[in-house]
């Protein structure tokens, strides 16, 4: 008899184990994409931050950068 709920209980197990797993993978899909628009972001950002930073590097030493000059005009 323990023989026969021996195999019950394993499959229980297994399925219990699939299911976790599936949910992991799930999970780890989603983290991916979270990191790579992360990334994406990043890209973007550092990308505008080089441009002010050539900006104020090639203004004229007496101009003085003003970060109101860039406001649009809707504020």
């Amino acid at each position: 008899m323990n023989q026969e709920l021996e195999p019950a209980m394993s499959q229980s197990r297994l399925e219990k184990i699939e299911t976790k797993l599936s949910f992991a993978e799930g999970l780890l899909e989603d983290l991916n994409h979270l990191v790579f628009r992360q990334q994406e972001q990043i890209k973007r950002l550092q990308a505008q931050l080089d441009l002010l930073a050539d900006k104020q590097n090639n203004s004229e030493p007496n101009q003085r950068f003003d970060p109101r000059d860039d406001i649009p005009p809707h504020y």
